[in-house]
């Protein structure tokens, strides 16, 4: 039996006594980084969500086995969050669809949720009507006439293994209309975090669309986390730490979907993924601000696309040497090109020469002044 088949289905209960010391772990971790970042200036915060947001639509994919192009998402964010693009690459209708999303859940945290508004994110996660290969019903509720009720199968062909069954198609709208309004009704009681990990754990229990059930749970996640923080401006990934343990995530949320209402492992499990997304961001946080330092230091040096791109790649980690070639099959730009651009950015103080010299000079990103 599912959780969705009992009785007393949605009653959530918990142990508090085991839940409440990883709460107060996360509470200080939440509070000594938002504390952190209010001290930034507002370039610097800016820059930081952005990165952070990039980085959860790149991992939001990944998840799902999508390598959404680390370029086109960028540019997408920036050109929404009205800072200078990182390169003016082509970017594909489903990377703007999933940008709109989580911008949307993010940055309009306050917003109540609504059937219309969740409707809105899943069309923009399928532009074209189809999920692969196949057509799926787009911005409504799932309607599964011929199949109901939708199963979430995986295993080799002709031995599936049925991982879970869906709330049937003709009540998804009654479960959905309970789920919005304790999304957007606040009681006395409620702790803003373990509401988040609950209402994720919900709305996937429900699978309330055809597909992207996964990617719509992670942007209500966010916009509950964001209404947590009270920031609209995003400073932790989730979604990376879920990335990082997957194999936990899939194997926790599948207990708690066929245990009982007792969902205080689920909640651990939430609360510790949590834990790692807020004391991960350190590292994080430390290379972004210096990024943003280094922008607003050179926001008065004219850069072509070329050269955004190149120094982005540079701040990313890029782990082999950039040289002229590299810069030339980058950019695909000629040598000539590559050196003046390269001539240029070293004139400006952005980059230095290496050591050797010759066809093998290779060119280093200066970070500091």
């Amino acid at each position: 039996m599912y959780v969705h088949q009992l009785k007393n289905w949605p009653s959530f209960t918990w142990e508090a006594a085991r839940v409440g010391p990883l709460l107060a772990e996360v509470r200080y971790a939440q509070g000594y980084l938002m504390g952190r970042v209010s001290d930034w200036g507002f370039n610097p915060r800016q820059e930081a969500s952005m990165e952070t947001i990039v980085t959860d639509v790149i991992t939001n994919g990944k998840i799902e086995g999508e390598e959404l192009p680390l370029a086109q998402v960028r540019s997408s964010v920036a050109r929404k969050l009205g800072l200078p693009k990182a390169g003016l690459v082509t970017v594909g209708r489903d990377v703007d669809g999933m940008v709109e999303m989580m911008l949307d859940a993010t940055q309009n945290y306050r917003q109540t949720l609504s059937h219309e508004r969740l409707f809105n994110w899943h069309a923009s996660l399928f532009p074209s009507g189809r999920s692969g290969l196949g057509k799926i019903v787009v911005g409504r509720y799932r309607d599964n006439t011929t199949d109901d009720p939708m199963q979430v199968i995986s295993g080799s062909f002709g031995r599936p293994k049925v991982y879970f069954e869906a709330v049937p198609s003709a009540i998804i709208e009654h479960e959905m209309v309970a789920l919005i309004n304790y999304v957007n009704k606040d009681q006395p009681s409620d702790d803003s975090i373990i509401k988040a990990a609950i209402v994720h754990l919900w709305l996937l229990t429900i699978h309330p669309f055809d597909d992207g059930n996964g990617r719509i749970a992670r942007a209500v996640t966010d916009m509950m986390l964001a209404r947590a923080d009270g920031f609209n401006q995003r400073f932790y990934s989730m979604s990376s730490a879920i990335l990082s343990a997957r194999k936990y995530y899939y194997r926790t949320l599948e207990s708690s979907q066929k245990g009982g209402l007792d969902v205080t492992e689920w909640l651990l499990w939430f609360l510790k993924t949590l834990l790692t997304a807020l004391e991960g961001s350190s590292t994080v946080m430390t290379n972004t601000f210096a990024k943003a330092n280094f922008w607003q230091r050179h926001q008065d040096v004219r850069l072509n696309d070329r050269q955004r791109v190149i120094l982005n790649k540079l701040w990313d980690g890029y782990a082999g040497k950039l040289t002229s070639s590299h810069y030339a099959k980058f950019t695909s730009t000629s040598q000539d090109t590559a050196a003046r651009d390269i001539n240029y950015l070293i004139a400006h103080g952005l980059l230095r020469k290496g050591p050797a010299g010759g066809r093998s000079t290779q060119y280093v990103l200066i970070k500091e002044t």
